[in-house]
């Protein structure tokens, strides 16, 4: 089973969870009434509202936190298809008997660095990486006994050594934007207050003779998609919302390298 149907059934699930908090929150209130017909406890919508009010502030900042992230990803994949095009054309600049090899292990690398996250096996992900990390610095020792060559220009060696630091620093960028999330916890307690906010509204309108699943309803299912577009967005490559297209940059530049 894939991210994308855990995470809906994980969804689903809190959907499910809210609207039996519903109802038990309405029988803890019906209860109570039976003890004291005069009404519920006086003074719980403060309580409730500072609930609801913390819900939507977390709520708030972890979609504008995910979002972010996400377009932060998308930036990066395109800086390094800059830096790795940029890179490959300063080959031009080395002595001609180097440049054959170089543009071999540029192909190479780019191949690796389009494919490199895609798919949810973490041990093929990790041996890409590592393929990767040999072919940068193949390049560079390369590339450093190019700029040694009896004709190479200084002119090479101060443009082509920047390129290539480029190149590879943004693999590490790349790496850490890929882990950077949010605790655990964040969610943990995003689905803890969604629950414990039902349970409140069921409670609060158990006075009603009537349920009013319209509402119940439909505030479980926008709670419970709003966690899940937000989840979905903090990991891109494993639901709806993916980043995948970004890798056309990569592999737009892989076909110039002919």
């Amino acid at each position: 089973m894939n991210m994308t149907w855990i995470a809906m059934l994980l969804t689903t699930a809190l959907f499910v969870g809210m609207l039996i908090n519903f109802e038990v929150g309405r029988r803890i209130g019906v209860a109570r009434l039976k003890r004291e017909p005069e009404g519920l406890t006086k003074g719980a919508g403060a309580a409730e509202g500072a609930v609801f009010a913390l819900l939507g502030l977390l709520m708030a900042f972890t979609f504008s936190g995910a979002a972010s992230r996400f377009e932060a990803r998308r930036f990066y994949i395109d800086a390094e298809a800059n830096a790795i095009g940029t890179a490959y054309l300063r080959i031009d600049l080395l002595p001609q008997e180097a440049q054959a090899p170089l543009r071999d292990l540029f192909r190479r690398y780019a191949d690796n660095r389009a494919t490199v996250y895609q798919g949810s096996d973490i041990d093929a992900m990790k041996a890409k990486l590592a393929e990767g990390a040999a072919l940068q610095m193949e390049i560079w020792k390369q590339a450093m006994a190019a700029c040694q060559l009896p004709g190479a220009s200084s002119q090479a060696t101060m443009l082509m050594i920047p390129a290539l630091n480029e190149m590879i620093d943004i693999t590490a960028t790349r790496v850490t934007a890929t882990a950077n999330h949010p605790p655990a916890i964040i969610y943990l307690l995003l689905v803890t207050l969604s629950l414990v906010g039902a349970l409140l509204v069921g409670y609060g309108t158990s006075p009603n003779k009537d349920r009013s699943l319209l509402h119940q309803g439909t505030f479980a299912l926008v709670t419970s998609l709003a966690i899940y577009v937000i989840v979905d967005l903090e990991y891109p490559r494993l639901g709806l919302i993916r980043v995948d297209a970004a890798d056309q940059a990569l592999l737009d530049v892989r076909a110039s390298m002919r």
